[in-house]
């Protein structure tokens, strides 16, 4: 069972009575985790490791944007992962900003830098993005966010990806401060 979309705002890690009967699911056999979402997932992902009922931390897996990015959240998720938590990575491909479509031209110099990137590696810009993803120790599960046959063989082609050094030091100027990437991610078009 997860927590959507936990924040230090929500309540949730607060909520004496819901982390209670969460910590009766778990007993029942239920594991418990919660998603992140915002600026802030660090600090909440913190502070929901230290939750405890009866002794027993309450939350064993987390849901958590991270991508090139948005990367803030890493060094927390790779505590998490050290202390037992089961990590899934979500927006690995930025809702889009790390694919193909992006046209923002804004956006093109971070897209060619992508691109030279892409076509070292031989693969497309979803399958890198989602290699980089991939590629972090701590990450458990990646989730792909395909929404059609084409892009679904895309994606999976990032774990036949070679990540390495040069990808990683050449991406790392992508990423962006964590109030900007919610900003931008907040007035994008939903489709």
């Amino acid at each position: 069972y997860q927590v959507h979309s936990a924040t230090l705002e929500s309540g949730i890690l607060t909520n004496q009575s819901a982390l209670a009967r969460l910590q009766q699911l778990k007993e029942q056999g239920v594991t418990i985790g919660l998603s992140l979402s915002g600026a802030n997932q660090a600090a909440v992902l913190e502070r929901a490791l230290d939750i405890r009922v009866d002794g027993v931390r309450v939350f064993d897996v987390v849901q958590a944007t991270w991508n090139l990015l948005e990367p803030s959240a890493g060094p927390a998720l790779a505590e998490a992962h050290a202390a037992g938590v089961g990590v899934i990575v979500k927006e690995a491909l930025a809702n889009g900003r790390l694919a193909v479509r992006n046209a923002d031209p804004a956006f093109a110099p971070a897209q060619a830098a992508l691109q030279a990137q892409a076509a070292r590696l031989g693969c497309t810009l979803d399958a890198l993005a989602l290699a980089a993803a991939l590629a972090q120790p701590w990450a458990s599960v990646v989730l792909s966010g395909a929404s059609s046959l084409a892009q679904l063989h895309s994606n999976l082609a990032a774990p036949a990806v070679a990540w390495d050094a040069e990808a990683t030091a050449a991406l790392a100027a992508l990423a962006e401060p964590p109030d900007t990437y919610w900003r931008t991610r907040a007035a994008l078009a939903w489709n």
